[in-house]
């Protein structure tokens, strides 16, 4: 049980009540760190403003050489070294869903460096691990070793913002006790089936 109780969607006012809608038709379901965050709304404005110049950049005039699936496992992996289980659970299902992958989220969030990942998203998650654990060792070889898979400074800035972002959202949600909706549990492990 969440350590907060959840605002009622009624109460809330109209522009996160709206946004809360879209995502509830789009994935069937609201997600709880909608919910919980709405308790303060400045913060959740706060908030999903920036999950969304991170991990939607195109929604603020952005481009990013990272993939959704690489954006993705960033948080996946930080979330996992961070024991945030509402995180690995529900960033674990949009990842398998980007990557087309049913086994890659577990193998992602229990040791990334043997997951079926390519060498290019290795380098990154070992970056964003650094970042996660040792940002204080972060050094120009680090840099270096992005560059040589064909990433830039802006890429290297997504990784660390992604990470560091995610710090924040892995505490409040494991102080605040919330728990990862069912649905995100099976989403992406098996195929659509057609409808009949």
């Amino acid at each position: 049980m969440p350590r907060y109780p959840l605002p009622e969607l009624k109460d809330l006012p109209d522009d996160i009540r709206a946004r809360i809608l879209e995502v509830q038709e789009k994935a069937g379901f609201v997600p709880n760190v909608f919910l919980m965050f709405a308790r303060r709304p400045a913060e959740w404005r706060a908030f999903f403003a920036y999950h969304d110049a991170l991990m939607m950049p195109e929604t603020v005039g952005r481009s990013s050489n990272l993939t959704k699936g690489e954006r993705e496992m960033i948080v996946v992996a930080t979330s996992a070294a961070n024991q945030c289980l509402y995180c690995v659970v529900a960033h674990g299902a949009i990842l398998r869903i980007y990557e087309k992958k049913p086994l890659v989220a577990d193998q992602v969030a229990v040791n990334y460096r043997k997951a079926d990942i390519t060498p290019r998203q290795r380098a990154i998650l070992d970056f964003a691990m650094k970042v996660c654990q040792r940002s204080h060792e972060v050094e120009e070889g680090d840099f270096a070793a992005l560059h040589a898979h064909g990433l830039n400074d802006e890429d290297i800035w997504d990784i660390a913002a992604i990470t560091a972002f995610f710090g924040l959202s892995n505490r409040m949600a494991s102080f605040s006790g919330m728990e990862p909706n069912p649905e995100f549990y099976l989403m992406g492990r098996l195929p659509k089936t057609a409808a009949a």
